[in-house]
């Protein structure tokens, strides 16, 4: 997440990150290089065991977490991110600037609000052109709730992250140079569909379809369901390609999913875009997560491996 959302840095330019769910604590750590592919040393989903602060003690002593700049990801309905017209004001103004474009786009008094900007490039060879950011909200109460947490547990908070964020930085692991990327992922609270290029976030879009929803529905409805998700993806597209014209999508890359549940197939008939399935195998070493070399355990864990991903990327995909 963007800087608002910060501790002061310090100490190891590794990252450790933490995901709090209902019923279980998520880790990732990846160990970043100028020169070999993230290697990811821990990715896993522990059970909760008593309250979270006695849950994250017992994971800052085993995982030694003291060593690494720690981040803690939101789930999604714990904040909100808008993609809003940047107010032509000095730098220094700019927060505050889109603060007061949110107070109607919030459904709590905006003076609640910790409220955080992301640029979106914008188009060098047309300078009229509007110039987006993207705005990133969470209640006070909400955040400085997770910081007490990570305090009271002895975890310095370097960062809350989001996982449109998280998956980014996935994303821009397959970028390819002067070409855009979009990314669709299924997981546990819907679909998520992000659109990077040169490892920036330019869009996303949410969609309520799970992935547990895609595996648990008969064959007639899931294709109702696949009608669905094509006509939202067109959209997508079309109001991606109106916006940033000025970025041309090489591909779709879909998260693992079952063979027989027939998605990239359906997607590959019905979408303009190449559609590819991708494994995190083609650009990270999985030491440290075995159950991940299965690809499709990828997506319960793409985001919180994303968070850890945090930093300039050092691979890309050919």
């Amino acid at each position: 997440m963007p800087s608002r959302f910060k501790a002061s840095p310090k100490g190891s330019s590794q990252w450790m990150a933490f995901g709090i769910h209902a019923d279980r604590v998520e880790v990732a750590h990846v160990e970043r290089s100028a020169t070999a592919r993230p290697c990811v040393r821990v990715c896993e989903s522990y059970a909760k065991k008593g309250p979270d602060a006695d849950v994250l003690k017992r994971l800052r002593a085993t995982l030694r977490a003291g060593r690494y700049r720690c981040a803690a990801l939101l789930c999604p309905g714990q904040y909100q991110m808008q993609l809003v017209e940047a107010p032509g004001v000095a730098p220094d103004e700019l927060k505050s600037a889109v603060r007061w474009k949110l107070k109607d786009l919030l459904d709590y008094p905006v003076d609640q609000a910790t409220v955080d900007v992301a640029d979106v490039p914008q188009d060098s060879s047309a300078s009229s052109r509007s110039h987006y950011v993207y705005a990133v909200s969470a209640r006070n109460d909400q955040i400085a709730s997770r910081m007490k947490l990570f305090h009271d547990a002895r975890i310095a908070l370097s960062a809350i992250d989001v996982p449109e964020m998280a998956q980014r930085n996935v994303a821009r692991l397959y970028e390819e140079p002067g070409r855009g990327l979009a990314m669709l992922v299924f997981g546990e609270y819907g679909g998520m569909l992000t659109f990077t290029s040169g490892g920036e976030l330019f869009m996303a879009r949410q969609t309520d379809i799970s992935l547990a929803q895609l595996t648990s529905l008969s064959r007639s409805t899931r294709d109702q369901v696949l009608e669905r998700l094509v006509l939202e993806l067109q959209r997508s597209l079309d109001h991606f390609d109106r916006q940033f014209s000025y970025v041309t999508l090489s591909r779709l890359l879909l998260a693992p999913l079952p063979p027989e549940l027939g998605v990239q197939e359906h997607l590959a008939e019905n979408l303009y875009l190449p559609v590819q399935t991708f494994n995190l195998a083609e650009v990270v070493d999985l030491p440290g997560a075995p159950e991940l070399r299965e690809p499709e355990r990828q997506p319960f864990r793409l985001h919180i491996l994303g968070a850890a991903l945090r930093g300039d990327a050092s691979a890309s995909a050919p």
